[in-house]
């Protein structure tokens, strides 16, 4: 992913196609998939859940647990029908710095 500012927009295109990519990912790779940080991006993580364009799963790995994340059906159309085109008609780079 390119480096520098990028519009919350394209932020969740990036986690959704991410994410369907490669199925199910834990959260510390998925942010980093994305070129995301944890403390100043999460709140994405959070937003997307909560209206639910991804579905989180927890896991019990020894003490620990896993937080996983994978796209949901509601997810894939919403990267189909609304963030695509908005990345057609607002491409990436113009504008933005």
């Amino acid at each position: 992913m390119a480096a520098g500012y990028r519009d919350r927009t394209y932020i969740r295109k990036d986690i959704i196609l991410i994410l369907s990519e490669y199925g199910e990912m834990n959260q510390t790779k998925l942010l980093s998939y994305c070129g995301l940080n944890i403390a100043k991006h999460k709140e994405i993580l959070v937003d997307m859940e909560q209206k639910g364009l991804i579905e989180r799963k927890e896991e019990p790995w020894g003490k620990k647990t896993i937080i996983k994340f994978k796209v949901s059906t509601k997810g894939y159309e919403f990267c189909k029908l609304i963030l695509e085109p908005y990345e057609d008609m607002f491409p990436r780079g113009k504008g933005e710095e």
